[in-house]
């Protein structure tokens, strides 16, 4: 194999890599368009929300604690409990983009671990850790 060959190849995405992209791309316009759906439910009010409009403008510059007491809007992942309210149906969308970086991660994991590149592969690995300890709220930081 030549030198020029070589350094195509090494040039060349890995088939994950090209996984990776699609599926950011994908999955970033299918939240997009979550997005877009579930505003429409809102904004119609073909779902009712938890919060009325009234009192979300009327303490909108409140404290976020003072906010949660007054509109009863819950913290961290109870959100997913209120999903038969139109103002938190929205957070579907927020939830799948938010997520879509870790599931791109772990699309890399076998053709790093194939090619034995133990740096990316680590990375990779870190990466899905760190976010998803953040999402959890695990370090009492998220979800707010």
């Amino acid at each position: 194999m030549t030198q020029n060959t070589m350094e195509n190849n090494a040039a060349k995405p890995m088939r994950e890599q090209i996984t990776y992209a699609n599926l950011l791309f994908l999955g970033a316009w299918c939240g997009i368009l979550l997005l877009f759906i579930t505003y429409f439910i809102y904004a119609t009010g073909i779902l009712p929300p938890h919060a009325s409009m009234e009192a979300v403008v009327a303490n909108w510059g409140q404290s976020a604690h003072h906010f949660h007491q007054v509109t009863g809007s819950p913290m961290g992942w109870e959100w997913i409990g209120l999903l038969h309210s139109g103002d938190y149906l929205n957070f579907i969308g927020l939830a799948l983009l938010a997520l879509l970086t870790i599931v791109c991660y772990l699309t890399l994991l076998p053709g790093y671990f194939r090619r034995r590149d133990w740096t990316y592969f680590t990375i990779c690995i870190l990466e899905v850790l760190v976010l998803g300890v953040a999402a959890s709220g695990v370090l009492g930081s998220g979800g707010h």
